[in-house]
């Protein structure tokens, strides 16, 4: 079993056991479930940066990133700095995150917020919603083509944005449809842990422009950005990189300043 499979069959437990805890009525009365939406591709399409900021404690690659941060500091740090949006990492047992931090999170700032979920049934959708999310993931990997098709659709009618993310040419060719708002190329290899952006070149072209490019994992340089950037990436997704420092607001804002110099 690779370390995603791994992940899934908890999901599945984990899904059906909040699923007796708080019913659909109660994430769909909740007081978020009516708010607006903030577009993150939007956002990507008119941005300078195209940076989406994460809230990452630990991952099953890399341990403990950093454990000793509060959310809301971490987004309004983000905000200041000018990110397009910020990525809320929501699984507890492999990454030592919560649906309160993205609460807190939302609580915290007015950015785009990407609920960071291995989504596996629809009721984790509307619970995005009712925690105050403005965009889910996908994983193709981790899902069927009809999955990807009723997922997104539910997604779309609360008014979130969808990116959908692809390892390789089969999961890309799978996804690609009307209801997705980005597609991301995850650089690292699942099997592996091995990062290379030549990953997101490669399938940068068989991406239809009408969806926005995100560029994910490995992303630490600026010089890895403008690498990307004539592939017709928008968007990059920056997980490990400014959660590894003291303060990530501020190494966001430096980061930024420097690209944009």
């Amino acid at each position: 079993m690779n370390i995603l499979d791994k992940i899934v069959r908890d999901k599945r437990f984990e899904v059906e056991l909040r699923k007796n805890l708080i019913p659909t009525k109660q994430l769909e009365n909740s007081v978020l479930f009516d708010r607006k939406t903030v577009s993150l591709a939007s956002n990507l399409r008119h941005s300078k940066s195209g940076i989406i900021a994460e809230h990452k404690r630990r991952s099953p690659s890399k341990s403990i990133i950093n454990n000793s941060l509060n959310v809301q500091d971490v987004a309004k740090g983000y905000e200041n700095a000018g990110v397009c949006g910020m990525s809320v990492l929501t699984d507890a047992k492999y990454f030592g995150g919560s649906l309160d931090d993205l609460l807190l999170a939302r609580a915290s700032c007015n950015l785009p917020l990407l609920r960071k979920e291995f989504i596996i049934d629809e009721y984790q959708i509307l619970e995005a919603k009712a925690y105050g999310a403005d965009v889910i993931l996908l994983i193709a990997a981790i899902l069927t083509k009809k999955e990807i098709k009723q997922f997104s659709e539910l997604a779309k009618s609360l008014q979130l944005d969808v990116l959908l993310e692809v390892h390789n040419e089969a999961e890309l060719h799978k996804s690609i449809m009307p209801s997705l708002d980005m597609l991301g190329v995850n650089n690292r290899n699942l099997k592996t842990f091995e990062v290379s952006l030549d990953t997101s070149k490669a399938l940068s072209k068989m991406i239809p422009n009408e969806f926005v490019k995100v560029s994910e994992s490995g992303i630490s340089s600026i010089e890895a950005i403008k690498e990307l950037i004539p592939y017709g990436y928008q968007g990059f997704l920056i997980g490990e990189n400014f959660m590894k420092t003291d303060n990530p607001g501020k190494s966001a804002t430096n980061f930024i300043k420097a690209l944009q110099s």
